[in-house]
């Protein structure tokens, strides 16, 4: 006989589960058991048990993300699934399809207010597209089926919450196992849609805003790019699969943007957006004709009013334009972007030199903006994408971290990246690289983490250990909430609560069995990256980084540029007092 802590694990590795992330206990320990027995028999799935719920349900999101296939978290009695919950969100706004397991008191104590009881169908109703508590084995394994189907279906979160008195229950004897629908196909937009499309596009000074939901049809936006002339601004998770070998790409747009986008935004009559949900309406351009391809029609129009929809797959959808679309052989606009991009690459670079500070601009830069001649950010990251393999999995915490990678590392061969990129949560850096690197062992994969991010999840760089998980963690330690700093200056405040009383973050994942090393000069950075990339085994950099640089945005305003200056005169005369 199967029970249904059986059943739901068995189903779940027959799939391709690879492995369950959690904290063990009560109320899931039927399950916990069966994995343990069935890893054992088989040795296709695996536990991984974490320090904290959080971890599990960000690394987990970080699988679900790299391979589009279900990830499994799990969270027992009431505060082991309120844990989850951060991570659920980064899922669930990163359409990642993820189940999670969570524990329940028995059946007959539900609703009594029992020890650690917690309302998790309330808890999670708006972070799940499926939330379900099984009341009954013979709901098995229906239930697991409408979970699993929902999370792919809506590319979100499914709950299966499961009391503690069934797991261990047995299943009638004709129960069939669980079956799994395959995935959908989808169309192009309608034809009388794309023709509209075609005629706007033809002969118009045309800029392409694309997002990650064109990564699948990277050739035809690299050829609806050329047929059109039109410059590419990336979204962050676009990077991925469309940065490398792009002639037509400009960088990002927004706060980690750059000038040449901005401009491109600006220069075109007509905005196409293909893929794209980037959500800061302040960045987008106006007056211009809107365009956008989207397979979610819920997305068309939410960010800008659009003039043209198209409602469809972006590949399918690309293949009918360019089949109608004429070569614009106008190519002054998709020249003085790119132009502008390489000019703005050229003085960004500059910056990653270790002797930078010591030359004549720099000496005078410094001054102002680091006195005590610390690591510059930007030079860790340009090491980092210089030597790290072109398969590294790269993921970055939530503020400066995803600033540096977005401008210093291109994402060139098959390298991936995976971030907190719609939640915008912090900490999520080191426990999406444990996830990825569990999925792979042999593929590198680094962590762009604040110190304040890292803090926060501490007690997970021991899993890197206890489950042999070679992941590089590299620590851009400011000793501040640097994101918030620079937003507190350029609104012309002086930063408060910001400031991290960081201990020696490399001793202290020395002692908890990483191998790890403190960097302190800008001379030893690319040998301390070079040997953390080269080890076999988790390492951890603590770099002291540049706590004052400024990420100068795309378009900055006068006003902001008073706010830094009234800013920085309240911080000097607070420290003066």
């Amino acid at each position: 006989m199967t029970t249904v802590a059986e059943s739901i694990v068995d189903a779940l590795a027959d799939h391709g589960v690879r492995q369950v992330w959690g904290v063990v206990g009560d109320a899931l320990n039927p399950v916990t058991d069966a994995i343990r027995r069935r890893g054992k028999d088989r040795e296709d799935i695996e536990w991984v048990g974490v320090r904290h719920e959080e971890a599990a349900a960000f690394a987990v999101s970080a699988q679900a993300q790299l391979t589009g296939r279900i990830a499994v978290c799990m969270g027992t009695v009431g505060p082991g699934s309120v844990h989850l919950l951060n991570g659920l969100y980064d899922a669930a706004k990163s359409h990642a399809p993820v189940l999670a397991i969570c524990g329940q008191v028995p059946s007959e104590e539900m609703g009594s207010d029992f020890f650690q009881e917690v309302d998790n169908d309330r808890l999670f109703a708006d972070v799940a597209v499926f939330n379900r508590t099984v009341t009954s084995a013979s709901q098995m394994p229906q239930l697991l089926e409408q979970a699993v189907n929902a999370a792919y279906a809506a590319q979100g979160v499914a709950v299966l919450t499961l009391p503690g008195d069934l797991g261990g229950l047995e299943l009638a004897k004709d129960t069939p196992a669980p079956r799994f629908a395959p995935p959908p196909a989808f169309a192009g937009a309608p034809e009388d849609q794309v023709h509209a499309a075609v005629e706007v596009l033809s002969g118009a000074k045309v800029t392409l805003l694309v997002g990650c939901g064109a990564k699948h049809a990277r050739d035809e936006v690299l050829e609806l790019a050329e047929r059109l002339g039109a410059p590419m601004v990336l979204s962050l998770k676009a990077k991925e699969g469309l940065e490398r070998d792009n002639p037509y790409e400009v960088g990002q747009s927004g706060l980690i943007g750059n000038p040449a986008a901005a401009e491109a935004l600006d220069g075109c009559d007509v905005l196409l957006m293909v893929g794209t949900d980037f959500p800061y309406r302040d960045w987008y351009p106006q007056g211009k004709t809107v365009v956008q391809l989207d397979v979610r029609q819920a997305h068309i129009g939410r960010r800008i009013s659009v003039d043209h929809a198209l409602v469809g797959d972006s590949r399918a959808t690309l293949c009918d334009l360019l089949a109608r679309l004429p070569r614009q052989e106008e190519r002054g606009h998709l020249e003085d972007a790119v132009s502008s991009y390489a000019d703005w690459r050229e003085g960004q670079e500059r910056l990653t030199r270790p002797d930078h500070d010591h030359s004549l601009v720099g000496k005078v830069r410094s001054v102002f903006d680091n006195p005590d001649d610390l690591i510059r950010p930007e030079a860790v990251a340009a090491v980092l994408d210089r030597l790290a393999p072109d398969d590294t999995v790269f993921t970055s915490d939530t503020g400066m971290s995803t600033v540096w990678l977005s401008r210093f590392v291109m994402m060139r061969g098959t390298r991936r990246l995976v971030g907190s990129y719609n939640l915008g949560s912090m900490a999520n850096a080191m426990p999406q690289a444990l996830g990825a690197q569990a999925l792979d062992r042999s593929r590198p994969v680094v962590a762009f983490a604040g110190d304040g991010g890292l803090m926060m999840l501490l007690g997970d760089l021991r899993t890197a250990v206890t489950y042999r998980l070679p992941v590089t963690v590299v620590v851009f330690d400011n000793s501040r909430l640097g994101m918030v700093k620079l937003e507190q200056e350029q609104g012309g405040l002086p930063e408060f609560g910001t400031q991290l009383d960081n201990p020696d973050i490399a001793a202290v994942a020395t002692a908890m069995g990483l191998q790890a090393r403190r960097v302190t000069d800008p001379q030893d950075v690319e040998g301390a990256v070079a040997w953390a990339l080269a080890h076999d085994g988790p390492t951890l950099l603590d770099v002291v980084t540049n706590p004052d640089e400024i990420s100068v945005p795309p378009k900055p305003k006068v006003g902001q540029a008073w706010g830094f200056a009234i800013a920085k005169s309240k911080e000097i005369l607070t420290s003066s007092r």
